[in-house]
């Protein structure tokens, strides 16, 4: 994109001062500036313009916080002794900084792409280039004011055009066997192990390269014979193709590993610039963060190893939301990292819970943020999560407020929120919904109606001081969190049981005693259902509070893709009610039909109506989104009634 005349001015003017740049950012390059929409206001913020290019950091590795990144005391260093690095930066803010709210929201990107915009603004093509209406969606963050800003983090995700990435030095000298896991979903002669697309085969040919496949991530690895298979980067050609439903895990030699955890530096010092330096195109007075899954998890992460505190000494978010993180963190930074991968059954380490705990299998008591490098300067925290995040296998949601072996319901910080959306999955479906890879249709129960109402309650708890929402999750003392074998689920004919889902294991963490016991089993704790199989607790949107079908957060794959036995990651599922009591009865449906609870599309309607009301009064729903969750019940109901009048000519 053309370099504008007053991008030309503001990049001269940067790189001509760099003494008054704040922080450990040595220098930004502002290659692109343009109005959003040709001027279009977006309420009292008025007009917005967008701000790309580069920004670059040189950091002290003697620096007391920046020791704590693994390896950089092996990245190459500069003249004066600091390790360098830069990434892709963008902003999007009021033209008339006066006219926003002084808040920098940093959206932490997940694998490189936007997320802020499509969720909370509800916009569709939110990896285009801005340009278009759709891509701001109702224009909500806008509208109160926010700045927007994106920052690269991961060095592991493509060089291309919408996706935000960050370059690293690498630890020079260091070689080692990087791995990385596939299920594929298909018969197929090879696959690629996307996890590993940062790291270069020192040698494809090596005897020391290995690949290993068994049943599920808990089964006993086999080795294949190193002459049934080949590799050309991270692909992989196996005599007699890959088996669907089976986990293969493919480990080979490289050299001169990223120092991956620069990531955290890179997002805590854009977010300091922000609110300290001088020269800062956006200078905010609050920063807030914003993560989902991937993302979520390097919040979790970042706050961990005490990135909220910079260099000076000073606050860094003011605010963070982690998203659908459940008690799990991100392989970044550490030797050898995939922050890429999933991370569905090994990414929840020691300690779950930000409060001090004491923890029976390492011995030792920390916390997730009462320890001594996170301890000062905590933000306020929202964590949000699904029924996946619970009973996925290693994410754990229920750590988060439960003692670590799953007895004891815990009492929150002052400082934090826990909410639960009953019956949603990791990312809610489009509706209408359909069967993909799992047993049943995927659920679309849609709990960003309720995120959006949670991100102006978090503005207005830090700004204003008005309390946010009061949490919502199950709990052990009420009976509404149990462990996994003693969830109530129905007999739903063609439904699998829930109760056959194995916990996952402790992954490492070596900033923990012992590592953090990895490998020690994580006990499984879950929603408990109603009759329905709708899950009790938490803030219960209309689809579950005045139901038409079960939603849950589980669904097992479906047999065409292999190991029917086992879940498709971070997906849920849609099980509609029979329509009528013939319905039923003729499928042996243990849940009351749709005409045995609402005698009339009208009753049905009231009952959303009641239930999103309340919802609103209690501030998990915004008064203008109201409307749209009605709506949305009259098309379902609909949907369901059609299909039952034609069922019935």
């Amino acid at each position: 994109m053309t370099i504008n005349s007053r991008a030309v001015v503001f990049l001269i003017a940067l790189t001509m001062v760099p003494a008054i740049v704040a922080a450990e950012v040595s220098r930004v390059e502002i290659t692109s500036r343009r109005d959003v929409l040709d001027g279009r206001a977006f309420g009292s913020a008025g007009a917005y313009e967008i701000l790309a290019g580069r920004i670059h950091f040189a950091v002290d590795p003697a620096g007391q916080r920046n020791r704590v990144v693994t390896d950089i005391d092996k990245a190459p260093r500069n003249a004066a002794g600091l390790v360098e690095l830069s990434a892709d930066l963008s902003i999007l803010k009021p033209k008339d900084q006066a006219r926003g709210n002084g808040v920098a929201l940093i959206d932490i990107v997940n694998r490189g792409r936007r997320t802020v915009l499509t969720s909370f603004n509800r916009a569709s093509g939110g990896a285009g280039d801005l340009s278009t209406e759709s891509e701001f969606g109702d224009g909500l963050l806008m509208r109160r004011g926010f700045t927007l800003v994106w920052v690269g983090w991961e060095f592991d995700v493509p060089r291309r055009d919408g996706i935000t990435r960050i370059d690293v030095p690498g630890a020079t000298g260091v070689t080692g066997l990087v791995r990385g896991l596939i299920t594929p979903d298909a018969r197929r002669p090879d696959v690629t192990v996307g996890d590993l697309a940062g790291y270069s085969p020192s040698d494809p040919a090596a005897p020391a390269n290995t690949l290993t496949v068994r049943d599920g991530m808990q089964g006993t690895p086999t080795t294949i014979a190193r002459d049934k298979w080949k590799l050309s980067g991270n692909v992989v050609t196996l005599d007699g193709g890959f088996e669907p439903g089976r986990t293969y895990e493919l480990a080979y030699t490289a050299a001169n590993p990223p120092v991956s955890g620069l990531g955290f530096v890179a997002v805590r010092d854009t977010a300091s610039w922000l609110k300290n330096g001088k020269d800062a195109p956006a200078p905010a007075k609050y920063a807030y963060a914003f993560g989902s899954s991937q993302s979520g998890r390097f919040l979790r992460d970042f706050l961990y190893h005490g990135f909220n505190t910079d260099e000076k000494n000073r606050q860094v978010f003011d605010a963070v939301m982690a998203n659908i993180a459940g008690a799990a963190r991100i392989d970044v930074n550490e030797r050898w990292a995939t922050p890429t991968a999933l991370g569905l059954y090994m990414a929840t380490s020691f300690p779950f819970a930000d409060s001090k705990l004491p923890d029976p299998a390492t011995g030792v008591a920390e916390g997730a943020l009462d320890n001594p490098r996170a301890r000062e300067h905590q933000p306020k925290i929202f964590y949000t999560n699904t029924g996946v995040e619970y009973w996925g296998g290693g994410r754990s949601a229920a750590l988060v407020h439960t003692s670590p072996d799953g007895t004891k319901d815990l009492v929150l910080p002052d400082n934090e929120r826990v909410y639960f959306f009953a019956g949603a999955q990791h990312g809610p479906a489009a509706f209408p919904s359909t069967v993909t890879n799992g047993q049943q249709k995927e659920n679309p129960n849609n709990y960003w109606w309720t995120m959006r109402a949670l991100v102006v309650a978090m503005d207005a708890w830090v700004r204003q001081g008005v309390a946010p929402p009061t949490s919502r999750y199950p709990r052990l003392q009420d009976g509404t969190l149990v462990r996994a074998t003693d969830v109530a689920f129905p007999g739903v004919p063609t439904v699998t049981s829930p109760r056959s889902i194995a916990a996952g294991t402790r992954g490492a963490n070596h900033l923990a005693a012992r590592d953090g016991a990895p490998g020690t089993p994580l006990p499984l704790l879950v929603p408990q259902v109603d009759q329905d199989g709708n899950e009790r607790a938490g803030i219960r949107l209309p689809d579950v509070a005045v139901p038409l079908a079960t939603f849950t957060g589980w669904n097992f794959r479906k047999p065409e893709i292999g190991a029917p036995n086992q879940l498709v990651p971070l997906m849920g599922s849609y099980i509609a009610f029979p329509a009528t009591k013939t319905d039923r009865e003729r499928a042996h449906d243990p849940r009351l039909s749709i005409e045995e609870r609402y005698p009339s599309r009208e009753r049905y309607l009231g009952l959303v109506r009641d239930t999103g009301a309340a919802l609103v009064k209690d501030g998990y729903l915004l008064p203008d989104d109201l409307p749209k969750v009605i709506d949305r019940a009259e098309q379902h109901w609909d949907l369901l009634a059609h299909k039952a009048s034609t069922a019935t000519r």
